[in-house]
C-alpha cells in the first residue's frame, strides 16, 4: 500500500467529537425546564383533576421523544439531509394545509394550529421552523452568488417566507409568522445579502405588518395591555400583571423551589408561556440570569460554529447553526421579552423549558442538527490536520484538496502543473459557475 492509499484510509478512519459547550447548555436548558415544568404545573393539574404530576410526565415523555430525534439527527451526514432540498419546501405547505383537512385538524379557542395524532396533538409550526431552516441552508449553498448580486434570487426566499406567513395567519399564529420573518431576514443577512438592496422588502414589509396589528382587535389589545397592563388588571392586562408581580416577588434569590403563588392559579398558563415568571419568582434574579447565560452560550456557541464552517467552506452546515441560533435566540428573547412586559404577549414558548410537546421534540432535533453540525466540522479539522502533516512526505501540495504533482514526461519539457480538484466535503455543492463570491455577512457593496 503506497503512502496515498494509507493517508486515505487513516483520513477515512477520522471521527469527530460533538461540541461539549453546545450539549452542556442544552441538557442543563432541558434538566432545568423538567424541574421548573414539574413545580409550576402541580397546582394546574390538580385544579383540572387529572392529578398534580400530569404535565410532568407528559413532558417526561415528550422529552424523552425528542431526544430520540436527536440522537437520529446526530447520525444523519448533513450530505444525505441536502440531497432532498426540493422536498422540504413541499412538506412545509403540505403541513401548514393539514391543520384544515377534516378529522385530522384540531381547533383550540379559534386557532387551528395543531393536527390530531391520536396519543396527543402536534403544532404542526413547530416541525416547519426546522424544515423551512434547512431548506433555506440549502437554497443559499446553491445560490449565493446570485443572492448576493441579484433581485430575483434574493425576493424567491422571501416570497417563500411571504406565502407561509399568508398560511400562519389564517390559522392564526401573528407570533410564529413574524418569527419566521426574522429568521428568513436573519439567514439571507449571513448568507452575504447586500444590505441596501434587502433594505427595500423591509421597509415594504414593516407596514403591513403594523396593518395586520391595527385593523386586528385582539392584537390591538394585546399591544394596548402591554403598554400598560395595570389599566385593565382584571381584563387584557391580567397575564402580564400577574407575570410582573410573580418576577417582583423573586427579588435576588426568589422565594424557593416549589413556594411560589402565582403558579396557584393566578397566572395563566404558568408551565408554557409564562414558565419564565415562575422561575424568576422561585429562583430570583439569580435564576434569570443562570437561563439568559444558557440560552447566550447555547446561541453564541452556534453562531461559532456557523462561522467556523463558513471559513472551512461547509456552507450548507453553516448555514444550518445559523438558522437554528437565529431561531432559538430570538424565539427565546421573545419568551423573555413577554414576561417582562418589553413586547407585546404572543404564544412562544421558552425552548427547551416550556412545557409543550411540539416545541420540545423539535427543538431537540434542531439540537441533534446543531451537533451533527459540530462533528461533521471537528472531522474536518481534524482531517485538515492529518493532511498537513502527511503533506512533505506524500508529496500532497495543499492541505485539503491538491492531488499529487505529475510524474514528468522522459522528454526535456517541464511537467505541467498540478491539477487541483476542490474536495466535496469542503465545498458542497457547486453552482452555475466555476468561481464563488464568499459571504460578506450583509455587505454593502
Amino acid at each position: 500500500m503506497n503512502d496515498l492509499s494509507r493517508q486515505a484510509t487513516r483520513l477515512e478512519a477520522i471521527g469527530g467529537r460533538f461540541d461539549p459547550w453546545l450539549t452542556g447548555a442544552a441538557l442543563a436548558l432541558a434538566c432545568l425546564g423538567v424541574v421548573m415544568v414539574g413545580s409550576a404545573s402541580v397546582a394546574i393539574g390538580e385544579n383540572l383533576g387529572v392529578g398534580p404530576f400530569h404535565y410532568l410526565v407528559r413532558h417526561v415523555l415528550f422529552l424523552g421523544v425528542g431526544i430520540a430525534l436527536a440522537a437520529v439527527a446526530m447520525r444523519t451526514e448533513l450530505k444525505t439531509v441536502e440531497k432532498y432540498n426540493q422536498l422540504l419546501l413541499l412538506g412545509c405547505f403540505i403541513l401548514l394545509l393539514m391543520p384544515w383537512l377534516p378529522g385530522l385538524g384540531v381547533s383550540v379557542n379559534g386557532a387551528r394550529r395543531w393536527i390530531n395524532l391520536g396519543v396527543s396533538r402536534f403544532q404542526v409550526v413547530e416541525a416547519v421552523k426546522i424544515i423551512y431552516i434547512v431548506w433555506m441552508a440549502s437554497y443559499l449553498v446553491r445560490f449565493r452568488d446570485e443572492v448576493n448580486a441579484t433581485w430575483p434570487a434574493m425576493l424567491k426566499p422571501l416570497g417563500v417566507a411571504a406565502v407561509l406567513i399568508v398560511m400562519l395567519l389564517a390559522q392564526p399564529d401573528f407570533g410564529s409568522a413574524t418569527l419566521l420573518l426574522g429568521i428568513t431576514a436573519g439567514m439571507l443577512v449571513l448568507g452575504g445579502v447586500n444590505l441596501p438592496r434587502m433594505s427595500a422588502p423591509v421597509v415594504i414589509a414593516l407596514p403591513a405588518m403594523v396593518a395586520l396589528v391595527v385593523f386586528e382587535p385582539y392584537r390591538m389589545r394585546r399591544v394596548t395591555s402591554f403598554l400598560d397592563p395595570w389599566a385593565d388588571q382584571l381584563g387584557s392586562g391580567y397575564q402580564l400583571s400577574n407575570a410582573l408581580m410573580a418576577i417582583g416577588r423573586g427579588e435576588w434569590f426568589g422565594v424557593g423551589l416549589g413556594a411560589s403563588v402565582q403558579k396557584l392559579n393566578y397566572l395563566p398558563e404558568a408551565h408554557t408561556d409564562f414558565i419564565f415568571s415562575v422561575i424568576a419568582e422561585e429562583l430570583g434574579f439569580a435564576g434569570v440570569c443562570l437561563v439568559i447565560g444558557l440560552y447566550a452560550l447555547l446561541v453564541g456557541r452556534a453562531l461559532h460554529l456557523g462561522l467556523k464552517c463558513v471559513e472551512m467552506r461547509r456552507h450548507f452546515a453553516g448555514y444550518i447553526a445559523f438558522g437554528v441560533a437565529l431561531w432559538i435566540g430570538m424565539q427565546s428573547f421573545v419568551s423573555v421579552g413577554v414576561n417582562l412586559g418589553m413586547l407585546p404577549t404572543k404564544g412562544l414558548t421558552l425552548p427547551l423549558v416550556s412545557s409543550g410537546g411540539s416545541s420540545v421534540m423539535m427543538t431537540c432535533v434542531a439540537i441533534g442538527l446543531l451537533l451533527r453540525v459540530s462533528y461533521e466540522l471537528d472531522r474536518a479539522e481534524r482531517q485538515r490536520a492529518l493532511r498537513q502533516e502527511g503533506a512533505p512526505a506524500t508529496g500532497v501540495a495543499d492541505a485539503t484538496e491538491a492531488e499529487p504533482a505529475a510524474v514528468p514526461a522522459r522528454t526535456s519539457r517541464p511537467a505541467p502543473p498540478p491539477v487541483v480538484h476542490a474536495h466535496p466535503a469542503a465545498t458542497g455543492l457547486r453552482g452555475r459557475g466555476t468561481s464563488r463570491v464568499e459571504p460578506t455577512f450583509g455587505g454593502f457593496s
